[in-house]
């Protein structure tokens, strides 16, 4: 379905916007499933010697608990209890075995074996059956995880669809832009597409962007950006209504497929629209008869190698001058959050606090750094 302009159809997509927040108002262990965090890796050899490092001092702490105590033990040979037989019965004790030609007799050692070493025997089991137990944990441990982030993630970035121009804007985030992968949030309905981004660090929420209370369990109501990455158009203007009526304040950016529906995206809220598909129309066209033009275009669009379009605070020697007498390459300067291109009037002259858009130089180390 492709959104055609008019202001009907705005209105029309606003009466299906469900505004109900029924998931938000969920506690933090039915959202497991829904919100997923990202998981530290440990390696397999790590973690069975952490287990086995554990079992055995349980089984230390039971021996010297009963060596200590050996007096109020009875053996079935009546010969008293040595070391040995200290070992031999922490090891049938922990692991529940329990031939019964060792036990205790008086009433401190039942005491003992009550309060200390039946505790210890459950550390044991805990610890030998730990695989089995970490998965049973596994929605405890992401309900903890889910309440704290939730507490604290603020200024975030909220990309919804983790196609490939999902993918793309977490590649740039993440390199270009230096943001921490637990500061972007990956908002989409596919599992695979949610479990490739988790692999990345990433925390994801499985669910309908169109839904606001899908968004509000991703925090967009306190997001700094929320990128729309949507592969239809009706989508792209469903979520970024949400969003807006949302976050007043969060910049909003939507890729539409086309360019007929971008004064219904800035209608719907969008700080700025990027139509993919006649960007891509143009290169192409471009290609077939100035090739090294398009050359140039994809290595300005990527920052990893070669040129990049970058911006920068100018500096205080730089106030009174032009920007087309700077050494940079300068594109364009921003001021008050408008962009005036090198030849517009407005950017004669610098002035403290404007930005520059200026071609920048990827030198090796960086090309290095991003591999």
């Amino acid at each position: 379905m492709r959104v055609t302009a008019g202001s009907t159809t705005l209105r029309r997509v606003i009466k299906r916007l469900p505004f109900g927040d029924r998931l938000a108002e969920q506690p933090d262990h039915e959202l497991v499933g829904v919100i997923r965090m990202p998981e530290t890796t440990v390696s397999p050899l790590r973690s069975i010697g952490k287990r086995v490092i554990g079992a055995i001092l349980a089984l230390l702490a039971t021996v010297l608990i009963v060596y200590l105590d050996r007096d109020g033990y009875r053996d079935a040979n009546g010969d008293g209890l040595t070391l040995l037989d200290a070992f031999y019965y922490a090891t049938v004790s922990l692991s529940t075995t329990g031939y019964g030609d060792i036990a205790p007799a008086t009433q401190s050692a039942r005491l003992i074996n009550i309060l200390v070493i039946t505790p210890l025997r459950v550390l044991f089991l805990i610890v030998l059956v730990g695989t089995t137990l970490e998965v049973l944990t596994e929605r405890s441990r992401q309900a903890f995880k889910i309440q704290k982030w939730r507490h604290k993630v603020r200024d975030h970035v909220v990309i919804v669809g983790f196609g490939t121009k999902g993918r793309a804007t977490v590649k740039t985030l993440l390199g270009d832009e230096k943001v921490e992968p637990n500061h972007i949030v990956v908002v989409d309905t596919n599992q695979e597409a949610l479990d490739a981004a988790g692999a990345m660090g990433l925390v994801t929420v499985h669910g309908s962007a169109t839904r606001s209370d899908v968004l509000r369990v991703a925090g967009a109501q306190r997001a700094r950006a929320v990128v729309v990455a949507a592969n239809r158009d009706d989508t792209a203007v469903l979520v970024t209504l949400t969003a807006r009526e949302m976050a007043p304040k969060a910049h909003i950016v939507a890729s539409v497929r086309e360019a007929e529906n971008v004064h219904l995206l800035k209608q719907s809220g969008a700080n700025q629209v990027v139509i993919s598909s006649e960007t891509a129309g143009r290169l192409l066209g471009m290609a077939t008869s100035t090739p090294v033009v398009v050359d140039m275009v994809e290595d300005l669009l990527t920052p990893e190698s070669g040129l990049a379009i970058a911006e920068r605070d100018v500096e205080p020697s730089e106030h009174g001058g032009s920007p087309r007498h700077l050494p940079d390459i300068v594109l364009g300067l921003v001021r008050d959050g408008t962009l005036y291109r090198v030849d517009a009037p407005q950017a004669d002259a610098i002035e403290p606090g404007d930005k520059l858009l200026y071609v920048r130089k990827v030198t090796q180390v960086e090309e290095v750094n991003g591999q």
